[in-house]
């Protein structure tokens, strides 16, 4: 909606893991690098964890994307709630393998054919599984056992397992060492710092084919990285809300009254916005018109100066809690991305 009058091309803030947006901070780009080296190397099991929203499946896209299609074959499951049986079937499915059996040794000799055939023509067959921390142990014993497709140079399969934190406690049962002993590269991606979330608001306004700054205040910047606690998936509701909110009143700005009005629509803050912090502010209010909702105009006087030069992490940002303990990459990776030609 808000497109033309914030000359855009198109919508900077979607929900959508679209490879074309992926934003690289340094964690990202290592984990991007370990994940490429991972499959070309055949090195069979790969864990990457991270906080919800912080951009797992947009990164698994943008490493399949960038890999050659012609010698990849890949397998996503999306929703790994599903019985042992029911998993199989979805890994056959997902390869185009549709003459699936009801025999789990003729489906398991089928995928074994499948997989043997992708080795011998030198390509490479990837299963993603996404939010694997909700797999059951059933279901995780059967992946442990499809690492037993292999030749004497390489794995036929390989497999990588995202998901949240907690999957690392998963991986971490004596009953689950067998699986553990098999992963060859753990990955970790944090959420953004308050420098990052500014770079990756910059970034997605370029992306959205603007040939200015983000009409974004400073204000509502720090509003933005207080609210979104540095979760991209996070960033792109509020700022996406607060913009529809900004044209609906048509203001070229968008200050910390529309972000707060975005993050208590969203029911990201407890609290009713307080216009104590912008006494002269305006924010957008919805009036109904023929059982239709639209974005009523309001008068918004002049706010403060468009962010272009955001302050280091601290004073006018807020802090905030980060989720669990920060984990470290290998600092073999940074290297690694380096090779890869990742961008810095």
């Amino acid at each position: 909606m808000y497109t033309d009058f914030f000359g855009l091309q198109r919508l900077p803030f979607n929900l959508t893991p679209d490879p074309a947006f992926l934003f690289l901070p340094m964690k990202h780009r290592e984990a991007l690098a370990g994940l490429t080296y991972a499959i070309l190397e055949r090195k069979g099991f790969v864990v990457l964890t991270g906080d919800a929203g912080t951009g797992k499946t947009t990164l698994i896209s943008s490493v399949l994307n960038r890999l050659p299609p012609d010698r990849v074959e890949s397998s996503i499951v999306l929703n790994p709630t599903l019985t042992a049986s029911e998993f199989l079937e979805g890994v056959l499915l997902d390869f185009d393998i549709t003459d699936v059996p009801e025999s789990k040794a003729q489906r398991l000799w089928k995928l074994q054919e499948f997989l043997a055939r992708i080795h011998n023509e030198n390509r490479l067959a990837v299963l993603v599984i996404d939010e694997a921390h909700k797999l059951s142990l059933e279901v995780l014993e059967e992946i442990r056992l499809l690492g037993n497709f292999e030749s004497a140079t390489g794995k036929y399969l390989q497999i990588l397992l995202l998901g949240q934190p907690e999957l690392d406690d998963v991986l971490n049962r004596h009953d689950l060492r067998q699986l553990k002993q098999r992963i060859a590269l753990r990955l970790y991606i944090d959420r953004l710092t308050a420098s990052e979330v500014q770079q990756y608001i910059q970034f997605r306004w370029a992306k959205g084919g603007a040939n200015g700054p983000p009409p974004l205040t400073v204000d509502a910047i720090a509003g933005i990285v207080q609210w979104s606690q540095g979760i991209p998936r996070l960033i792109n509701s509020l700022c996406d809300t607060a913009l529809l909110m900004a044209y609906g009143d048509e203001s070229p700005l968008v200050g910390l009254n529309y972000v707060r009005a975005a993050a208590t629509n969203l029911a990201l803050t407890g609290t009713t916005p307080s216009l104590a912090l912008l006494p002269h502010s305006g924010i957008a209010s919805v009036e109904k018109t023929n059982g239709s909702s639209k974005l009523a105009a309001m008068e918004i006087p002049e706010q403060s100066r468009v962010h272009t030069n955001f302050p280091h992490d601290g004073g006018v940002v807020p802090n905030f809690a980060g989720y669990g303990d920060a984990k470290a990459n290998s600092s073999l990776l940074k290297r690694l991305a380096e090779k890869f030609g990742l961008p810095q």
